[in-house]
């Protein structure tokens, strides 16, 4: 039997056009920050940590005022094992080493300038933090950065994390 040429035809366009990529939510695993090619520092050792991975940039308001939450996030937590790592989209090396040494944060701080790991994430909109179970599975989602309020929820959450038992090796 044939098949008529215009189903022929869309059946065609629907396998030659890639699938939309779409934005991690909670459940999704995290991609390997090994393996991203990033810049600017050490991939950190993740293996049973709680870790928030937060996409920022040199040029971004919100990214700027996250930065000291961040580091109070880090002197309360990283003893119970929370590990946080910003990742920087910037595009210029040299406005990714300002605001590092501007802000001197006590985190991992990383450069994604070939935009992998960004785009394998599919990131909303600067900054959007990932909290990550010790399974490395998103758990929460915070797209923006709205100052007590989100710091807030992140240790609700982050204090929620810690308590769950590390998943069997």
């Amino acid at each position: 039997m044939l098949l008529p040429t215009r189903i022929v035809a869309a059946a065609l366009l629907a396998a030659a056009v890639p699938t939309a990529r779409a934005e991690l939510k909670p459940g999704d695993p995290f991609p390997a920050l090994e393996a991203s090619g990033l810049a600017g520092g050490r991939a950190p050792h993740l293996a049973g940590r709680v870790v928030l991975v937060d996409f920022w940039a040199s040029w971004c308001g919100p990214c700027r005022a996250s930065f000291p939450a961040y580091a109070k996030l880090q002197g309360d937590y990283a003893a119970r094992g929370l590990l946080i790592v910003a990742v920087s989209v910037d595009q210029d090396p040299a406005a990714f080493a300002a605001f590092r040494q501007r802000y001197q944060p006590p985190f991992v701080t990383v450069l994604d300038r070939a935009q992998h790991l960004v785009c394998e994430v599919d990131v909303p909109a600067m900054p959007t933090c990932y909290l990550l179970g010790r399974d490395h599975r998103v758990r929460f989602v915070h797209r923006g950065f709205h100052g007590a309020e989100t710091e807030r929820e992140l240790r609700r959450e982050i204090d929620l994390l810690l308590a769950e038992a590390p998943p069997p090796s």
